[in-house]
């Protein structure tokens, strides 16, 4: 299996990500990719509402961001039968509507690569080591992890 983890302030190209896991192998019949943007409202976790947003700044402990990502992909390729799996997660200052995330992943299968890539979304919210610092015209401020980002991380801990 061919894996790929980036964490990176310039921004990606979906079309060459894509293009890199169709071409692994003909045995690919899926491949499944999600691509995160910054919102332009970003309200701190557990508040309700949000407020325009000027900016995201997000940043990261290299090493163990990308020790905790390998992890992440090593339990998905242990649940499902994967052919190839791409995260980039971008760091730095980001502006509303900036791409922040992609998370690809190839398989022979679609129920496969569907799967593996909402586990890896919903445990890089949640156990990547990525802080996420809001910039508001009036403020600035860290966010913690929102409840809801907790709870559809907590459906994968049952099957473990």
């Amino acid at each position: 299996m061919k894996t790929s983890v980036s964490i990176q302030c310039a921004d990606f190209d979906l079309g060459e990500e894509y293009q890199r896991l169709r071409k692994l192998t003909l045995s690919v019949g899926a491949i499944v990719t999600f691509t995160g943007l910054v919102r332009d409202i970003e309200s701190i976790a557990g508040a309700a509402g949000g407020r325009s947003l000027k900016a995201l700044f997000l940043q990261h402990y290299p090493k163990m961001t990308e020790r905790l990502l390998s992890e992440i992909i090593e339990q998905a390729q242990s649940r499902w039968s994967i052919t190839g799996i791409s995260v980039i997660h971008r760091v730095g200052r980001l502006l509303p509507n900036d791409q922040i995330v992609f998370v690809g992943v190839a398989a022979e299968h679609r129920d496969n690569a569907f799967s593996a890539a909402e586990f890896i979304m919903d445990y890089l919210k949640t156990r990547a080591t990525l802080w996420k610092k809001a910039e508001w015209s009036d403020e600035a401020q860290w966010l913690g992890i929102k409840q809801s980002d907790l709870d559809a991380a907590s459906r994968w801990d049952s099957d473990d």
